[in-house]
């Protein structure tokens, strides 16, 4: 990753452009072209370094829930059961942890009703039964950007 390639996140993560062509902007902000852009943010995709993009919006205020869940899951199921997980559209985050709870997720959808369905589909599918669901009943955003 060299200078350019950090300046690209850095302007990306945070002040993503709203123009019809977000990736020519960015392009001729840094004079690069817009392919030579596209292709930074492919190979940065790519290996990693970029998960998504896309908004990040408040859930509350489009009528949305939110909860995190914490799964009891066997380390010889966790890829199946992230991979179940990982097909809801609402889950924005999963991950593992060292622990007896060791796969966390978040998951927004129009209601907790659709949430509890969606959880006992994944239950049903993977075998998993301990799912705890801490549905959100405060949410504290901060803005996290990574200077590079």
């Amino acid at each position: 990753m060299d200078a350019t390639d950090k300046a690209i996140l850095n302007r990306i993560q945070s002040d993503f452009p709203l123009a019809s062509r977000p990736f020519q902007a960015i392009a001729d902000e840094f004079h690069l072209t817009e392919a030579e852009v596209l292709q930074r943010i492919r190979r940065l995709k790519d290996s990693g370094i970029i998960r998504r993009i896309g908004g990040n919006f408040v859930p509350g205020k489009l009528g949305y829930v939110s909860t995190l869940c914490a799964a009891k899951v066997p380390a010889d199921k966790i890829p199946a059961f992230a991979d179940a997980v990982n097909r809801h559209t609402g889950v924005t985050h999963n991950y593992v942890r060292e622990n007896a709870y060791n796969v966390w997720f978040t998951f927004i959808a129009p209601s907790m009703e659709f949430i509890e369905t969606c959880l006992a589909e994944i239950s049903e599918k993977t075998g998993v039964i301990d799912i705890i669901n801490l549905p959100a009943t405060h949410v504290f955003k901060i803005k996290a950007h990574f200077n590079l």
